[in-house]
């Protein structure tokens, strides 16, 4: 019998789960008491696991238990194993009941108050018992989320060419960069400004380390200026579009942000020109994975609602 098939006919899910927790515990006793098993069972369980795949599957050490290449690899098999069978579950839940489900939603903090609001609005007012699980974080956290199988999909822009070659990106629309001030803010009413002319004036902006902050910077350089005489640094959208309402603070923002979910009256675009590349906004899966009914209607209704924005360039 060859190994694929002796192993197939051995392994349970229960095995996978077993070595799952005393790798995470590193320690038997502590994945005994985990699973409400006794400390003997969980080392013989581990022991038949290695004989029947010949292969040491975890080490012994004084820091506890590290698993070895062959038990991590075991361990990345399981991550699949039971998020296929999670998703297949709701599958079954989406077919018995296709109003409702759940789906978990990674994007990143400049588009998730504007695009994915207005998506997630669109979705819940048609299926009103589906739940949304947003989790906002910068590309390389929701990457590492999307790939540890935490999320479903990715909402997030495409600052460069994707180096995991697991994930799919799929387009969307592409977004472009503005000046944006307060509908108070007398530049409001000029009709052409260059950019030099706003250097001295109260900005708020990302810190320059950041990855946006470091695009803006390099915008105001390639015109020959310094960044701004920054008043307030600060990333959150709600921080600055408070502070753009007293009339006396300039930002960058995306012009999604304006869009969505609806027009914002209370911000207005400043007439200049601002070298700032166009970046990509798209939604990411992993190659591999089944996505559950719930995640491909949310990922239906956010090509709709991405389309006549694409239009526009």
């Amino acid at each position: 019998m060859e190994l694929v098939d002796r192993v197939a006919h051995r392994l349970k899910l229960r095995d996978l789960r077993l070595l799952d927790a005393v790798v995470r515990s590193r320690s038997m006793a502590k994945a005994a008491i985990e699973l409400n098993i006794s400390q003997p069972a969980v080392s013989k369980a581990i022991a038949e696991l290695e004989h029947v795949l010949g292969v040491r599957l975890v080490n012994r050490s004084r820091q506890g238990i590290e698993p070895t290449e062959f038990g991590r690899a075991l361990l990345d098999c399981g991550v699949a194993v039971f998020d296929d069978l999670r998703q297949g579950i709701k599958k079954i839940e989406f077919l018995a009941d296709p109003t409702a489900g759940e789906v978990r939603i990674g994007c990143h903090p400049f588009i998730a108050p504007s695009f994915v609001t207005a998506a997630v609005d669109r979705v819940s007012q048609r299926y009103p018992r589906i739940v949304f699980h947003l989790v906002i974080a910068e590309v390389s956290a929701l990457h590492h989320a999307l790939s540890e199988r935490n999320v479903d999909l990715l909402i997030t822009r495409r600052w460069g060419p994707i180096a995991d070659q697991r994930l799919d990106f799929e387009f969307l629309f592409d977004e472009s960069f503005v000046v944006v001030a307060g509908a108070q803010n007398p530049w409001v009413r000029r009709r052409s400004i260059e950019l030099a002319e706003l250097v001295n004036e109260a900005w708020v902006l990302p810190p320059p380390e950041s990855g946006f902050g470091a695009a803006a910077m390099q915008a105001f350089r390639s015109c020959g200026l310094d960044y701004p005489r920054t008043t307030v640094f600060a990333v959150p959208q709600e921080v600055r579009v408070s502070l753009l309402a007293t009339g006396r603070f300039l930002t960058i923002f995306p012009v999604s942000i304006l869009r969505f979910p609806t027009k914002r009256t209370e911000l207005k675009i400043l007439a200049v020109e601002l070298p700032m590349a166009p970046v990509s906004n798209g939604i990411a899966t992993l190659k591999s994975r089944m996505l559950s009914p719930v995640a491909r209607l949310f990922i239906e209704h956010a090509r709709d609602l991405a389309k006549p924005v694409a239009k526009r360039k």
